[in-house]
């Protein structure tokens, strides 16, 4: 069992509009809702790839309802969220159809009480015991310490299980130096965390900060990670256009997967830059277009970096899948 982790769960609601102008009405043409949050997003994608996965985190008032009932639609993904006396948030999300861009609005989340940290703490200690992974994912909601993840991540070295960080800011910066086994920031907050804003510089640095692997996402640029193995990059065919928002919670989906099933770091990355790229063209987060998954995985370019500003191709993409995925 893989175990996600989303303090701040939300009601992810999607509208689309033919074309999106400011200061004026439109008229939206589709709308979806789906259990949120950048944790249950990578629940999906890990059940979407045959993992069995438990979900837990908090989840509160109608809104919270709402996203249980959603979430039960999810056959492979067990709920094990814990209730909070506030309400969960939603994030709006609007596609201008014309463009392809994404205008996001994220809601702050619930008041988490003292009481309620501690009710978490319980379960996801007693989770830990059954989980050959865990995703500790998103924004920390109010009341939840801001060295949330730091503990989150020794309970879980504690207990033999690999973690993936995926967060930003202090959080972020307290949880490294728990010494998670991966972490995977984008560029800008990796840029945050080190003060280098040169990706391969700044993520050998992250990891000097306690992380074993840090993973830095690029945007079209595919993925840059620095391991005790080596330092790659992997980058998809060409830059796809489509909504972005979920992609680097299929990355995690794809880095989480194949870690527990044991494949090496070049395989990993492909898996995760095709299911980024494959999150792109699907209308929703949490969600990949199978044929778009399938056609970048056998092209995606894999570079190793020998030392600063020295690179050269690692393996062809035919052999990069040949036998691992």
């Amino acid at each position: 069992m893989i175990l996600t982790v989303t303090l701040n769960t939300a009601l992810d609601v999607t509208h689309h509009v033919p074309k999106l102008i400011a200061h004026t009405t439109h008229r939206v043409t589709a709308v979806t809702e789906r259990p949120g949050g950048k944790g249950l997003n990578v629940a999906r994608v890990l059940a979407a790839l045959g993992h069995e996965v438990t979900a837990t985190g908090f989840a509160g008032g109608r809104t919270g309802a709402v996203v249980r009932e959603l979430l039960a639609d999810s056959p492979q993904v067990t709920d094990a969220l814990v209730p909070c006396a506030g309400t969960t948030r939603r994030t709006l999300a609007v596609v201008d159809e014309a463009s392809g861009d994404t205008t996001q609005f994220n809601e702050p989340g619930p008041q988490i009480s003292s009481a309620e940290w501690a009710e978490f703490l319980a379960r996801y200690e007693a989770l830990l015991a059954g989980a050959g992974a865990v995703a500790l994912c998103g924004s920390l909601p109010p009341g939840v310490p801001v060295g949330a993840y730091a503990v989150l991540v020794r309970a879980a070295r504690a207990a033999g299980v690999p973690a993936l960080l995926d967060t930003s800011g202090e959080a972020l910066r307290r949880g490294v130096a728990a010494r998670p086994e991966m972490i995977k920031p984008n560029a800008a907050e990796l840029a945050e965390l080190t003060g280098s804003r040169e990706p391969l510089q700044a993520t050998r640095d992250a990891r000097r900060r306690g992380a074993h692997a840090v993973v830095t996402s690029l945007g079209p640029g595919g993925l840059l990670a620095a391991t005790a193995q080596g330092t790659w990059q992997a980058a998809p065919p060409r830059a796809l256009t489509g909504n972005p928002t979920g992609a680097g919670d299929s990355a995690v989906a794809g880095l989480l997967s194949a870690l527990t099933e044991g494949l090496d770091w070049p395989a990993r990355l492909t898996r995760a830059v095709a299911l980024s790229a494959a999150t792109v063209h699907a209308p929703t987060a949490g969600d990949f277009d199978p044929r778009t998954y399938e056609q970048v995985r056998g092209s995606v370019t894999l570079t190793v970096h020998e030392g600063a500003g020295a690179a050269r191709p690692l393996i062809s993409p035919s052999r990069a899948r040949a036998g691992r995925d």
